[in-house]
């Protein structure tokens, strides 16, 4: 894509500051509106590069138990598409360079409408999209238009992903690629460092994409070594956990609840500064 964006910037500032991103996803409306746009408008302060923003869904056959929960209880608690896109609009009141992509499913935006939804979503401040039960196969549906529009379509690979099938899914990709290290659900245990090593020269002789990991990502020590040697770690469940731990009977989270979450995506983004100083000490780069 020609036109640069926020997330090509953010990548920009990145590079020039020789780090990768910490990327963090958390559900829109979880547990509620008022306080997951808390959580929301708190996550840039945390450390927060990139913010992966989920679209509730009844149905998230790829996620774990602990989305598929947090998923629950934004729609119980009266979370929309309309109300996602909300979120990310009043964001934008505060924050114009934080880049935001919506991470989900298919339905929602196809209930929605797809000119009516690319529309909203590019009027509202939205970045990228990772929509994971979409394949390359079916771009015309909702890819294609998100592109033209102006939004980023970013893919999923995995430790399957064989050079044919690389070269397809590359096709319509911008923003970055997202790397699922493990075949499995949302929570699996994260890939070994070699083998994401491996995988990210792999693309990147294919690309000039950034690389972002993701899935099984869980504490400060594993996201430096994650940031050793990819441009992104993408931390999700166990961010989602944390809120779950603060949510009350009354579906609110408690007293200090929304400062605990951000404490904790704060510990979690010093992953990716302590890669920075350590190559730093070294003389090095990452």
């Amino acid at each position: 894509m020609s036109v640069t964006g926020r997330i090509e910037r953010r990548f920009e500032t990145l590079r020039r500051e020789g780090r990768a991103a910490f990327v963090s996803f958390v559900t829109a409306g979880d547990p509620n509106l008022e306080q997951s746009e808390a959580i929301l408008a708190g996550l840039p302060a945390a450390g927060v590069d990139i913010v992966e923003l989920g679209m509730p869904f009844t149905d998230p056959m790829a996620d774990g138990p602990a989305i598929q929960a947090a998923g629950l209880r934004a729609l119980a608690a009266g979370q929309t598409m309309h109300r996602t896109l909300d979120m990310v609009r009043r964001f934008r009141q505060r924050d114009d360079e934080t880049p935001i992509v919506l991470m989900g499913y298919y339905n929602p935006i196809y209930r929605y409408g797809v000119e009516a939804f690319l529309k909203d979503a590019v009027e509202a401040g939205v970045d990228g999209l990772i929509i994971v039960d979409l394949p390359a196969e079916e771009d015309a549906e909702l890819c294609e238009p998100a592109i033209e529009a102006g939004i980023r379509f970013i893919r999923l690979l995995t430790p399957t992903t064989d050079d044919k099938r690389l070269e397809r899914v590359l096709r319509n990709c911008s923003g970055f690629l997202y790397y699922v290290s493990v075949t499995g659900i949302t929570g699996a245990a994260s890939g070994a460092r070699g083998a994401v090593d491996a995988a990210r020269r792999r693309f990147a002789a294919r690309t000039d994409l950034p690389v972002v990991v993701g899935f099984g990502i869980k504490t400060p020590e594993r996201v430096a070594e994650i940031a050793a040697v990819a441009d992104g770690a993408v931390v999700g469940t166990a961010i989602v956990d944390r809120i779950a731990r603060n949510v009350g009977g009354d579906g609110r989270l408690s007293e200090g609840g929304v400062e605990d979450v951000l404490g904790f995506v704060a510990s979690l983004a010093a992953g990716v500064r302590r890669e920075e100083a350590a190559a730093t000490a070294t003389g090095g780069a990452r």
